[in-house]
């Protein structure tokens, strides 16, 4: 039994499908295969890409109810976050069937006007993903890989097989030859010697900077290049000048998205003095109102966490924070019954020497904090080891230039929560990793930008 891929309902507990990973045979005949189409894809003319795009987000939007139960029974995340998830997929492979062509072309050097710059496939992808968004995080490197050019190796997480085969079905049904997307049903002990092998040209992962370490190892060892998404504790900071009513609802929004299960999910708020008691009563009022329960049910906004493991390690940190001295405002607990369900939390008086300073909460759990000055509150937002995204809410063009400038993340947003789309480039520093994904720069992430030079 330990030895299959098992798809588990989180919200019951009970083992739904299982499969055998694919034996050493198989992942072999699908690398010939990848191989195959890849030199048939680097030819191919970017308009019968653009066509392909199109057809697989025709399909998604066609069977998006089948898709997202799917993904709801796999993962746990709300049925309307499912729908929406998939549809959010479509609009990427719209966006990058549209604007990819134009993205790949030619670029002349305004220094040398001998020079320019083409972009080429890399080739043949291995993509290692998680399962907090089973099919956004694929489709977010693979609408802007497949229209570069390249063919994919997708290494699911191995708790969503079925979004993963549901996946490699679709781009086939879509017009892509069956080399070009291809889910390896595998145990993680296997990906070492796919990174080795010569078939395969690239790697990207999305997951925890544990794996992110190991696989960007590899890499180097092999000399290929490597995209890097790992985790994330974004702050959320709060001046006086901002609606605070208004930004506490986005907080409790920002923080349990995804069931509290995204890396872009805000987890430390940061909170001016002057508005610090008035936003505390607001936040916990909204974080108390969450409804936890069934994620098909209509009125579920709170469903449950992907493994009682995951839920053992969230418990574990908050308790570790209770344990010296930190204070729960509202939560803090594993209720009784089935599923892998945990409350939305609120943690006060976290500091240094906690776990829940430095590490990701992966779950409904926020830490607040009360600080005195723009300067302070930039200093603990980088008081950390990542530096995915951050959100800034003020009214202030001054402090939103001095927060811009002075944060350590890979994307700031102001006024609004961090949220990914098509068009905008994402992707972290420090212990969130490196690269980029959608956006002009996602696509050529997974480009040889090669210089050409006619005398």
């Amino acid at each position: 039994m330990d030895e299959r891929i098992a798809s588990i309902n989180p919200a019951t507990g009970i083992v739904g499908k299982e499969y055998a990973p694919y034996d050493s045979d198989e992942v072999d005949r699908r690398l010939d295969a990848a191989t195959q189409a890849k030199h048939a894809a680097a030819l191919e003319p970017a308009g019968e890409r653009r066509h392909k795009l199109i057809a697989v987000a025709d399909l998604i939007e066609a069977e998006l109810p089948t898709i997202a139960a799917t993904v709801t029974t796999e993962m746990g995340k709300t049925f309307s976050q499912a729908k929406g998830e998939a549809s959010k997929c479509a609009a990427a492979l719209r966006f990058f069937a549209e604007h990819g062509e134009s993205m790949l072309s030619p670029e002349s050097n305004p220094y040398d006007s001998k020079s320019k710059t083409v972009y080429s496939p890399l080739g043949t992808i291995l993509a290692i993903m998680p399962w907090n968004f089973p099919l956004w995080q694929v489709t977010r490197f693979a609408a802007p890989g497949l229209m570069a050019g390249n063919v994919i190796l997708l290494k699911h997480a191995p708790n969503v097989p079925q979004t993963a085969l549901f996946l490699e079905n679709l781009f086939i049904r879509a017009g892509f030859s069956e080399g070009a997307f291809q889910a390896l049903l595998m145990k993680a002990d296997q990906v070492g010697r796919l990174i080795e092998d010569a078939r395969v040209d690239a790697v990207t992962l999305t997951g925890s900077e544990r794996a992110g370490s190991a696989v960007a190892s590899q890499a180097g060892r092999a000399l290929k290049k490597s995209v890097m998404e790992l985790g994330g504790s974004d702050p959320f900071i709060v001046m006086p000048s901002c609606d605070i009513a208004g930004t506490a609802r986005i907080a409790a929004a920002a923080r349990l998205q995804n069931n509290g299960q995204s890396c872009i999910a805000a987890k430390r708020f940061i909170i001016h003095d002057d508005v610090y008691d008035e936003f505390k009563e607001a936040f916990v009022e909204e974080m108390s109102t969450a409804t936890m329960g069934d994620p098909f049910a209509p009125e579920t906004t709170l469903g449950p966490l992907v493994s009682d493991q995951g839920r053992r390690n969230l418990h574990d940190q908050v308790t570790d924070a209770l344990n010296h001295g930190a204070r729960a405002l509202v939560g803090a607990h594993v209720p009784h019954g089935t599923g892998y369900y945990y409350p939305a939390t609120i943690l006060e008086g976290v500091t240094p020497g906690m776990r829940a300073y430095t590490e990701e909460l992966f779950g409904p759990v926020a830490v607040i904090y009360r600080v005195g000055s723009v300067e302070e509150m930039i200093r603990l937002a980088n008081d950390n080891p990542y530096g995915l995204g951050a959100s800034v809410y003020t009214n202030d063009e001054t402090e939103m230039a001095r927060f811009e400038t002075g944060l350590q993340a890979g994307m700031v947003y102001v006024n609004s929560m961090v949220a990914s789309a098509p068009e905008r480039s994402f992707g972290g520093i420090k212990h969130s990793g490196y690269g980029r994904e959608l956006g002009v720069l996602g696509l050529r992430e997974l480009c040889n930008a090669k210089t050409i030079y006619r005398a």
